[in-house]
């Protein structure tokens, strides 16, 4: 799921541009520390050199490593703000043994690649699953993107 992910998140730029579309990029060490590397720089690395490799960049504005769920004091402001207004994208009921943050909530983010689509004006209009690869956003975003 990583290599398409990432390549399906640089082919949505490709497709849109930047001129009224943006993808922000937060990687997190919480879901079983899948995210290698603790610096900006190690996580490009592994993603031009390992997965996807072959020289992949991402397109598309990358963030340091935070976290996204917890305690509201310790989590990436982006994702306070979109959880607040947003509810599960799928089951709330995930596997614990997985967890590695307490308190669990309700809107917690399920695993790595949620996504989230928010207008021009800043108003969050879906929430998806990790599971929804980049390409199945393609409509959502375009007909957004003619509001």
């Amino acid at each position: 799921m990583t290599n398409d992910t990432f390549v399906q998140l640089n082919q949505l730029v490709d497709k849109f541009g930047t001129e009224d579309f943006a993808i922000l990029g937060f990687p997190s060490s919480q879901f079983k520390n899948q995210c290698p590397g603790a610096t900006f720089q190690q996580i490009y690395n592994c993603l031009k050199y390992v997965t996807p490799g072959s020289g992949f960049e991402p397109n598309f504005l990358m963030f340091e490593k935070s976290n996204v769920n917890g305690p509201v004091e310790t989590i990436n402001p982006v994702f306070a703000w979109l959880k607040s207004a947003c509810g599960p994208s799928g089951p709330t009921l995930f596997d614990t043994v997985y967890v590695s943050w307490t308190p669990v909530m309700y809107n917690d983010i399920e695993w790595n690649f949620a996504k989230f689509l928010i207008s021009k004006t800043g108003k969050i209009v879906k929430r998806y699953s990790s599971q929804t690869y980049p390409v199945f956003l393609t409509g959502d975003i375009a007909e957004l993107l003619l509001e």
